[in-house]
């Protein structure tokens, strides 16, 4: 029969007792060899030899009192021993030297099990002074001791010092030490990328390092691998800190949300997950603030889960008097569900206040969903322009532009109303855009008309230039639509004169061309004029004789 391998128990004692006998034979030869009297005592402690092994340390700290290396095997053996209190002023001791870098190859030669009592043993020692901490500088030099004895349980750890070291960054935290704290935090995630705690304290730091967008994605992450943790990780914070995290989460949410593509757009698997995730913990932690609920609101429409997002609506909706967001979204809610005269109603009240919210809103409708808002928002509008009311015409106008794509109805329609309330300036802007995007349309008519309302709101500003030429663009165009359309407004004499002006400067200028064009326009809205006859004339005949007269 084949004899069968020893077993690696055997095989480790047979090793241990090889150096034990080596590290005998060079203490024989040289009595001061204090590194061969370590190696004898680590020697008998693979051994099981406990008592030979502590009293050959002692010999050892005879000759070094303060010697950490010595210091760290004893306490280790009486721990193992169940000598606790010894074992406690002897990591007392080590702790005091501050000479605990060099402790790793020694704590090597234990157990697992045994290197988890000194763990344990000076972790809790840390969480201890910790908790008794005075302020001022005892309070750091508390901080500083315990960090010693978490530095001593990381040693001993090894590769599940987790724990220890988070606590061992909140100290180098609390010391401003924040690049520290960040390796001791990284060291844990580089082990453990799911380790919420470490996710929480790294966000933490990202925030003191002025790393906004690093912070809220480490939070987002701590909140989709475990709300439970990560809510009561934020809440412990500072107020002002608790503020900056649920700003910056609410702010990193939003941004998702207003970058969805196009019309009735949706969100990813993935990207709802980390919103869902973010919106519910911002509730847990301030259920009363209405702008979580509608953020939640929201993440679930854009996931098309628009039943779950009018439960969650309700929850603001009854606050006396409603936001503006809110009823918005309630409006979004109510057209999903066909009642387009209550949706415009609702959502025309963020079209002249927040346009980005709105538009976010619209992009959850569908195409048909947003056509049919556009119409029913312009006939609201018409009915009340015609009633007299135009400044509750505006956000229905408003409305009805975004909703309708910008096309060139409603913005005329807007651009009339705001006519009407004398923003002269808004309503060029309108007004701009449509003869912009109809540059090569071929209705001359509409053109005209476009002209001649872009004309009177120039005269509104006091530009009597800019409308002269905006008329004289009209009447070239269509020539009797112009015409009746300035005889209505701004009537004859008003338009007349300023395209007098208009020629006269032309004409001083020895534009012979555009001065002889105004006149003629000016001649079609007002046949009869005599100052603009005797200017013509006087143009043919400057223009005909090649020089100015006098």
């Amino acid at each position: 029969m084949q004899a069968s391998s020893p077993s690696p128990s055997c095989s480790l004692h047979r090793d241990a007792r090889g150096v034990y006998q080596l590290a005998m034979l060079l203490m024989e030869l040289d009595t001061e060899d204090e590194a061969s009297r370590l190696l004898a005592a680590d020697a008998l402690y693979r051994l099981g030899r406990l008592d030979d092994a502590h009293k050959a340390l002692l010999v050892a700290l005879s000759r070094r009192p303060q010697a950490a290396p010595v210091l760290v095997r004893l306490a280790l053996l009486q721990l193992r021993r169940g000598f606790s209190y010894d074992a406690s002023q002897l990591v007392k001791k080590v702790v005091q030297s501050g000479d605990t870098a060099c402790l790793q190859p020694t704590l090597d030669v234990f157990r697992h099990e045994d290197r988890q009592l000194l763990q344990g043993h000076c972790h809790a020692r840390a969480l201890a002074i910790l908790q008794t901490q005075p302020g001022g500088a005892e309070g750091r030099a508390h901080t500083r001791e315990a960090i010693a004895y978490l530095s001593l349980a990381i040693f001993a750890a090894g590769s599940q010092a987790s724990e220890s070291l988070l606590a061992r960054a909140r100290c180098y935290g609390f010391l401003g030490q924040k690049k520290t704290a960040m390796f001791d935090v990284t060291s844990v995630l580089r082990a453990e990328p799911r380790n919420v705690q470490a996710l929480c304290g790294r966000a933490l730091l990202h925030l003191a390092l002025d790393q906004q967008k690093e912070a809220v994605d480490d939070i987002l992450s701590a909140l989709k691998l475990s709300p439970r943790t990560a809510v009561p990780e934020i809440r412990s914070l500072k107020p002002e800190v608790q503020a900056l995290i649920t700003q910056g989460l609410s702010s990193r949410c939003r941004a998702l949300l207003i970058q969805l593509p196009g019309t009735g757009a949706r969100l990813s698997s993935e990207d709802t997950q980390s919103l869902l995730a973010a919106g519910e913990a911002l509730i847990e932690m301030d259920a009363a603030q209405p702008s979580w609920h509608i953020l939640l609101a929201d993440v679930l429409a854009a996931a098309g889960s628009f039943e779950k997002a009018g439960a969650r609506l309700q929850k603001v909706l009854h606050l006396a008097p409603a936001s503006e967001a809110a009823r918005a979204r309630r409006g979004l809610l109510r057209l999903k569900k066909g009642d387009v005269p209550a949706a415009t109603q609702d959502l025309q009240c963020l079209a002249e206040t927040d346009t980005q919210d709105l538009g976010f809103l619209l992009r959850l409708l569908e195409a048909s969903e947003r056509q049919s808002l556009a119409q029913a928002a312009a006939q609201e509008a018409d009915t009340l322009m015609s009633s007299g009311q135009p400044g509750q015409a505006l956000g229905y106008c408003s409305l009805a532009v975004l909703a309708g794509g910008g096309s060139a109805c409603h913005l005329r329609r807007r651009a009339a109303c705001l006519a009407e309330l004398r923003e002269f300036g808004r309503a060029l802007g309108d007004l701009d855009h449509v003869l912009r995007e109809g540059s090569g349309d071929g209705d001359l008519q509409a053109r005209a008309e476009d002209f001649c309302s872009q004309g009177r709101l120039l005269l509104g500003l006091g530009d009597e230039a800019g409308a002269a030429g905006a008329f004289t663009q009209a009447l070239r165009l269509a020539p009797a639509v112009a015409q009746s359309n300035l005889w209505q407004r701004p009537g004859r004499a008003p338009a007349a004169h300023a395209l007098l002006c208009r020629a006269q400067h032309c004409l001083d200028e020895q534009r012979y061309t555009e001065a002889w064009t105004a006149a003629e326009g000016g001649l079609l809205v007002d046949p009869e004029h005599s100052g603009l006859k005797r200017l013509k004339a006087r143009i043919r005949r400057e223009a005909a004789s090649g020089c100015r007269l006098h």
